[in-house]
This record gives structure tokens, C-alpha cells and sequence, in this order.
């Protein structure tokens, strides 16, 4: 499983609108994306116009190629491209470690 990272900064005062639009992409887009596992959303504290969203794929090319390479990555764009204040930054990464359940309880 590959883990993305987008972290993402938006123009001042549109966080309700762009939480909307990520809803509807991963109610609507995503479920239809070849490999897709799963996301979380995290709206950051110290700064309310970042946004992490931490998408799980079954494989990179998934991601890179598939996703990235179909309507479905227009569609995406189309829903949230107008709330960026600047482009994201969208990396990948292996799992080499975990403690803890995702939930943050303890197992």
C-alpha cells in the first residue's frame, strides 16, 4: 500500500467551500479510481488555510499513472483547483512502521 500526501494551502476564508468540494470528490470521484483504499482529511490548527489529505493506494501507479491519467484526475481538479492558493505538494511513501491503531487508540 502507497500512502499520499497532499498537503495543500488555500486562499484565506474559503475553508467551508473547499471542504465541501473534498466531500464531494471522495463521495463521488474516488470510489471510482482504480486502487483507491481510503482517505483522511486534516484541517491544520496553527494555520486554518492548510489542509493534509492523506490518500491510500494500492500501488504507486495507481496514483501516477491511472488516476493521474484519466478524467477522473480532471474532474478532481475541477471540484478543488479554484480554492488553491498555490500548487500542492503531493508525495508518496512506503509503510515501515506503525504503533498505535489509525483511530488512535491503543492496541
Amino acid at each position: 500500500m502507497i500512502l499520499e500526501i497532499a498537503d495543500i494551502r488555500i486562499q484565506p476564508g474559503r475553508q467551508a467551500d473547499f471542504e465541501r468540494a473534498v466531500k464531494q470528490g471522495f463521495d463521488v470521484v474516488f470510489p471510482q479510481a482504480k486502487g483507491f483504499l481510503g482517505h483522511e482529511v486534516r484541517h491544520g490548527i496553527e494555520s486554518p488555510e492548510r489542509y493534509v489529505l492523506l490518500l491510500h493506494w494500492a500501488t504507486l501507479e495507481d496514483h501516477t499513472v491511472a488516476f493521474r491519467g484519466s478524467p477522473l484526475y480532471a474532474q478532481w481538479r475541477g471540484l478543488v483547483g479554484e480554492f488553491f492558493a498555490q500548487p500542492p505538494l503531493v508525495e508518496h511513501f512506503d509503510l515501515i512502521g506503525r504503533s498505535g491503531a489509525p483511530d488512535g487508540t491503543a492496541r
